[in-house]
């Protein structure tokens, strides 16, 4: 692929994320006037317009939505061929900094610790990011990469596929209602305040993990907000309310004064590598393709047995 080629695609896609001419030539540092280049350049090798463009806001015309969907894998997976060509021809060296939410877990310390022997001239450091701040490490730059809950939608951020995914728990005071029952189904969560997580966590993400509706529509009430996982435990275990928790993360944080019960109809709770696109090292593509890999790995022998039956 020619050199300008590339760069037009390159400038392409990333105004597809941004939507904004500025944005896109902070970037990738580039001058506006470049970026319109580019884009005229790719729009005449095309035959069609990508891109309109008014006062008030730039937009995607239909042909450019259905050319970015179709080069954004490709381009994606070109990336990943160089850099894992490069890894072979050097080895994966240095230091990665994979941030973590609340615990490191088994699962997550035997993946590190696969993913070093794979790769001995990379050191992987594990530092634990906040529940209330799950992306600001990445945006900051304190670590290359952290594995968070799912979903995430920020913008200049990528994720890659989910993993690690698990049922609900409740957890509830020893004496709440609910603490003798064999499961709670989320439609009873209305008139029980959910303890919240505490921002700057981005709003969708935080009803994610403590929803404010039932899944027919009704209202959860808001107990107190917590930043960790320890401090929405003390407020469980003071009766101030009630937090949903995967069951891995409940059984490591079980207590006496603290029940886990199994919560029926949400979502199971599911974790993703997140990182800062423009900071996409040739390390961090290697241990997202690591967690992506062992996550095809581990879900073959349940999808051949799901064959079998």
């Amino acid at each position: 692929m020619p050199e300008l080629e590339a760069r037009e695609i390159e400038c392409f896609l990333v105004l597809g994320e941004e939507l904004h001419f500025g944005r896109t030539a902070e970037r990738l540092y580039l001058s506006q006037s470049r970026v319109s280049q580019l884009l005229r350049s790719l729009e005449s090798r095309i035959g069609g317009r990508l891109v309109e463009r008014t006062s008030r806001r730039v937009r995607l015309t239909p042909l450019g939505a259905s050319l970015r969907d179709e080069l954004a894998p490709a381009y994606t997976a070109l990336l990943d061929a160089v850099d894992a060509a490069r890894a072979r021809a050097r080895g994966v060296g240095g230091v990665l900094r994979i941030g973590f939410v609340g615990s490191l877990d088994e699962d997550l310390a035997g993946l590190v610790r696969a993913f070093e022997r794979d790769h001995p001239g990379c050191e992987v450091r594990t530092a634990e990011v906040p529940l209330a701040d799950p992306f600001g490490q990445v945006r900051d730059g304190d670590v290359d990469a952290a594995i968070v809950l799912a979903p995430v939608r920020e913008p200049g951020l990528a994720s890659g596929p989910v993993f690690s995914e698990a049922p609900l728990s409740l957890a509830v005071p020893a004496r709440h209602p609910f603490a003798d029952r064999p499961s709670v189904p989320a439609e009873d969560l209305a008139g029980h305040p959910l303890i919240r997580i505490a921002g700057p966590a981005p709003r969708y993400w935080r009803e994610a993990q403590s929803p404010r509706l039932t899944p027919g529509g009704r209202t959860i009430p808001s107990g107190p907000a917590a930043g960790t996982i320890q401090e929405a435990l003390a407020l469980v275990a003071a009766g101030r309310g009630a937090m949903p928790l995967c069951v891995p993360t409940a059984r490591r944080h079980a207590r006496g004064d603290v029940v886990f019960v199994p919560l029926t109809g949400l979502p199971d709770s599911a974790l993703t590598l997140v990182w800062h696109r423009d900071r996409a090292t040739a390390r961090v593509r290697a241990f997202s393709r690591a967690v992506a890999e062992g996550t095809a790995r581990d879900r073959a022998p349940a999808a051949a047995g799901a064959g079998g039956r």
